[in-house]
């Protein structure tokens, strides 16, 4: 079988680029687990890991510092397209993210952007309402203190 090839596609700015040098470290048909280092250098990470939960249509990722302390968890609300070959992924961001620090404040972001995708129709009713259910789902999950289970995926790697 051919190595699974991942795509990251945005939808502000419209881009879609192979996520060539993310490294894949588990994949099965739940998830599927990288690490990468950033793609255009930033002020204040430097590196990550990330798990797409295939099921759940969100990508869950620490964001580490230079020095290698987690910066924050990171939670894009995505949508999965896999080739009919299965050997490319392409991750379509849904634009509203979630961001957890490790004081346990939690931010949603980036839903401006999501409005203003709707009002351009740069993307469908089918995937706004894809994704506020999905944002509700795992808002749901962090205030009843069980985003452990997506945690777990990475940290029980040491990722």
């Amino acid at each position: 079988m051919a190595e699974l090839q991942l795509y990251r596609k945005r939808i502000i700015p419209e881009e879609c680029f192979l996520l060539k040098d993310d490294e894949i470290i588990e994949q099965s048909d739940d998830k599927i687990i990288t690490k990468w280092k950033t793609l255009r250098p930033k002020h204040d990470f430097d590196h990550g890991t990330s798990c797409y939960f295939l099921k759940d249509g969100i990508k869950v990722s620490k964001f580490y510092r230079e020095d290698g302390t987690l910066l924050y968890w990171y939670c894009d609300i995505v949508q999965y397209d896999f080739n009919e070959n299965c050997t490319t992924l392409t991750v379509t961001d849904l634009l509203a993210d979630v961001v957890i620090y490790p004081n346990g404040r939690v931010k949603v972001m980036d839903l401006d952007e999501l409005a203003d995708a709707l009002d351009r129709e740069l993307i469908t009713k089918e995937q706004m309402s894809a994704c506020l259910r999905q944002l509700y789902n795992l808002l749901s999950i962090i205030d009843r203190d069980k985003f452990d289970k997506y945690q777990a995926c990475l940290d029980g790697l040491g990722l």
